[in-house]
């Protein structure tokens, strides 16, 4: 497995980041176990934190309801107790005791809300499209790439009570933000991935509809998450400014792990589980170690306790 080398450099991070009190987050989705690609993410949100002046919030992104499992989320919460990330906020013990705020799945009233506001904007509309009749419209994309709705169901009305699905309608226009990491970025998003989708045909709301609430909701400052999310963040921008969000948050997308190929490490492929290497003898440090190494943190591999995470980013 590899990654690419590009360093977050500490005095960048001091000239842009809140001097103090800011607010990041960790949002795992329970869909499987963490694996090394999940601990590099770990290493830059609670070692950006420490480093200058950032409190930690613990969030579980259940949206996706056929695929997240509660031992998922419980084995993610050992994980992270094992390994010694303790966030500032929403403990392990919170999450433990039930339904939390900080959890999408108990948090379905905040996102309804959110929709009534865009709806009374005038943005909402159903959608009974299926990515395959996307795909019939657009034609084939290329792997790794996505289909951009040609908002079907805009131009031709459907029922409300036909599709539990709804779209947001975005303005065509050119989103830029300043990434921490990779600096500029230009997005537009109506040609990009056209009419976002906030709630599929099951009722379940979407990633990129419920971590804009969330994130809005929960105050978090700095949003620290990897490239591949880097595409959803002009319509992230544009959904926050439609909420009402007064001043958006600062991004930083940091590298990958990937295999050989360029596939990144997931849970789908059954990458080899935190769980897995811990059962074989690995200690925390050494686990946070080789992935600061092979996320280019350091030169090479040694042991790291999460207490000194700070000390990659100064």
């Amino acid at each position: 497995m590899t990654s690419s080398h590009a360093r977050v450099t500490g005095t960048l991070l001091e000239r842009r980041l809140p001097a103090s009190g800011w607010r990041t987050r960790f949002a795992p989705a329970p869909t499987g176990f963490l694996h090394l690609g999940h601990l590099v993410n770990a290493i830059h949100v609670w070692g950006i934190a420490r480093a200058f002046g950032g409190r930690v919030l613990l969030r579980v992104e259940d949206h996706d309801l056929t695929r997240c499992k509660p031992e998922y989320e419980a084995a993610l919460l050992d994980d992270l107790e094992w390994l010694g990330f303790l966030p500032d906020e929403a403990s392990f013990a919170e999450f433990r005791a039930g339904a939390t705020p900080h959890r999408q799945s108990d948090n379905s009233d905040a996102y309804a809300r959110a929709l009534v506001r865009l709806e009374a904007l005038g943005r909402v509309y159903p959608c009974t499209c299926s990515r395959r009749d996307v795909l019939q419209v657009v034609g084939t994309v290329a792997p790794g790439e996505e289909p951009c709705y040609p908002g079907t169901c805009r131009r031709t009305p459907r029922p409300a009570d036909s599709t539990r699905a709804r779209r947001v309608h975005l303005d065509d226009e050119v989103v830029t933000f300043d990434d921490l990491r990779l600096g500029p970025q230009q997005q537009r998003p109506a040609l990009q991935c056209g009419d976002v989708l906030v709630r599929d045909r099951f009722g379940h709301w979407t990633y990129q509809f419920g971590v804009v609430v969330d994130d809005m909701a929960q105050g978090v400052d700095v949003v620290i998450r990897g490239e591949d999310l880097l595409s959803s963040t002009g319509r992230q921008l544009l959904l926050g400014r439609l909420l009402g969000r007064q001043a958006p948050p600062l991004f930083l997308h940091h590298t990958l792990l990937v295999h050989p190929d360029g596939r990144k490490l997931s849970k789908a492929a059954a990458d080899t589980s935190l769980r897995e290497l811990r059962a074989g003898g690995a200690t925390a440090a050494q686990l946070i170690g080789e992935a600061a190494q092979r996320a280019g943190l350091l030169a090479v591999p040694r042991a790291i306790p999460a207490d000194a995470v700070a000390d990659l980013f100064a």
